[in-house]
């Protein structure tokens, strides 16, 4: 996997463009500030990879230099059944790629591919499935099959994993350190000053048996405020509000700190948690990348999470915060708003604080005599081996608690015409002795969904297995999978189009999700149609521009 620097973004002068964006981007703030005002005021009473070599892009000079790094994200090739028909992944719960993406395009830029993960961005909502029958299971799993919106010969397979809730006066005691990243680079007010706004969105939720520590580094690191009980919210606040940026950054020492910190507040059976808040800037001295992760990996064997929570541009080491939260069993978001912040820290504050299920992976073995070609969209960055499916030693994502995950594959049948990659000429045939009889209920399963996951404290895994068969498809999707679907195209649409076809395009995206707004309580599903109406305006203005570059030359 490669780290990309982030070009300088091109921005589109137009000013009719412009002040169409900014118009309804006002609007739309304002009309998801009442939409969410009910919300905000409830709210209150794998193995990760080697790392990776550092491209550093060309930027304009004219504009300040943008050192934004992003993991290099190549999309799931299609696979044909009969030569590769199991695919193996690990969930994830991050989200942290939506808040980003919608950040740039508010400020009328189009993202970096490699910004945009599509799994983060279909999993930023909620679709509403059915919820577990009791506490003695910590999910319920749930699956949809539907023609593709963009290609009429192609099947759309869901996976919706629910996780059970947890009232927050039922969660489990909290010991949690507030790791603050007080560098120089962290001195604007989409840094530091909003951060201190999302932790103040944590600190209103605390109770007495709930201890909070904040450890700070900059050039070196310091302990804040010593394990405090979280009905101490006036010394707390004081605290985060006393933080001023300055000096360099060394987020090694900060972490060994605050894992120290954590070890001496430690309780058994609660959560113990570190929540990383950084722009990601690491950038005094050699950074030993694999000794943070390993520490990371340590802790997290002896019952200490790590949660990033990445703010900020310019300099946003979005790479480093994703793959220290994947490493130490955490969740990463990127707060972009108070609104966010109410979001992460606020209404989902169950789902990420409390592990309700460790180590959740999910493998799909498609039946040949039925589906011709598959692939999986997004997870690109959590693909395993088929052999780590069954191996218990090989992590994997997390399950929050009232936590949702939803996986998309895209699937031609055999005999759909829908197929793009042309069979083997010599396929492989099975020796003799080998070949079973038709037993007459196989022919028509398309696939069958294995799960695997650990609960709390225990080391075995444990194996759900449930068939998906042909004549489950139904004729048209339901709300929640053509709004799962509407935010798959627009990430698609956002790298480049590879898969969704020109003639759905941005009109497609945006009417899919028009019609599958459905209730929206929170405003979120009408936001990310404002968003999607930006980039079509963006990339509408992007493509004369080149044209005109590529003329010109």
């Amino acid at each position: 996997m490669l780290l990309r620097n982030r070009p300088t973004p091109t921005r589109f002068p137009s000013a009719a463009l412009a002040c169409g964006i900014a118009l309804a981007l006002l609007l739309g703030a304002c009309g998801k500030k009442v939409e969410r005002a009910d919300a905000a005021a409830s709210a209150e009473a794998v193995s990760m990879p080697m790392p990776a070599k550092v491209l550093m892009a060309e930027t304009d000079q004219s504009a300040p230099a943008n050192t934004e790094k992003y993991a290099e994200v190549e999309p799931n090739p299609i696979h044909r059944a009969a030569e590769q028909p199991v695919s193996t992944f690990s969930i994830d719960v991050d989200t942290g790629s939506y808040a980003n993406v919608r950040r740039m395009l508010a400020a009328g830029e189009l993202p970096p591919k490699d910004a945009v993960r599509v799994e983060e961005l279909i999993n930023y909502f909620d679709y509403g499935y059915p919820a577990p029958d009791s506490k003695d299971t910590p999910f319920k799993v749930s699956t949809e099959l539907a023609p593709a919106p963009w290609n009429a010969k192609h099947v759309l397979m869901q996976i919706g994993i629910q996780g059970y809730d947890v009232d927050r006066s039922e969660l489990p005691p909290a010991n949690l350190v507030l790791l603050i990243d007080t560098s120089g680079s962290m001195d604007e007010p989409d840094k530091l000053p909003l951060l201190k706004k999302a932790f103040a969105q944590l600190v209103k939720q605390l109770r007495p048996q709930d201890r909070i520590s904040i450890v700070v580094y900059a050039g070196s690191a310091g302990l804040v405020l010593p394990p405090t009980p979280g009905d101490r919210g006036g010394e707390i606040l004081d605290a985060l509000e006393r933080l001023q940026a300055g000096g360099s950054t060394n987020g090694g020492d900060g972490i060994q700190l605050a894992y120290a910190t954590a070890r001496q507040a430690f309780i058994p059976d609660g959560i113990n948690r570190v929540l990383l808040a950084t722009d990601g800037d690491f950038n005094v001295g050699t950074v030993d990348q694999n000794a943070l992760e390993t520490l990371v990996a340590d802790q997290r064997k002896s019952g200490i999470a790590l949660s990033t929570l990445g703010f900020g541009s310019g300099n946003y080491n979005d790479a480093m915060a994703e793959q220290l939260a994947d490493v130490g069993n955490g969740n990463h978001a990127y707060i972009d708003s108070a609104l966010e912040a109410q979001k992460v820290l606020g209404e989902e504050l169950g789902s990420t604080l409390l592990t309700i299920a460790g180590d959740v992976k999910v493998q799909v073995e498609f039946n040949p005599a039925v589906v011709a070609e598959y692939r999986l969209i997004g997870y690109e960055n959590r693909l395993l081996r088929r052999e780590d499916f069954n191996n218990d030693r090989v992590d994997a994502g997390e399950i929050g608690a009232g936590h949702d995950v939803t996986a998309l594959y895209e699937v031609a049948l055999v005999g759909s015409g829908g197929e793009s990659v042309d069979p083997l000429r010599y396929a492989a045939a099975k020796p003799a002795g080998e070949a079973k009889p038709d037993d007459g209920v196989r022919k028509d399963e398309l696939a069958l969904l294995r799960l695997r996951y650990k609960r709390p404290g225990e080391n075995d895994s444990r194996l759900i297995e449930t068939p998906l068969r042909r004549q489950d498809i139904a004729a048209q999707a339901s709300e929640r999978l053509r709004f799962a679907a509407s935010v798959a195209g627009f990430g698609d649409l956002l790298r480049g189009g590879t898969h969704v076809d020109a003639n759905f395009g941005w009109d497609g995206v945006i009417k899919l999700a028009a019609d599958a707004r459905g209730d929206d309580r929170n405003g979120y599903r009408g936001e990310f149609l404002r968003l999607a109406e930006t980039a079509r305006g963006l990339q509408a203005s992007a493509a004369p521009a080149r044209g005109a570059a590529v003329g010109g030359e």
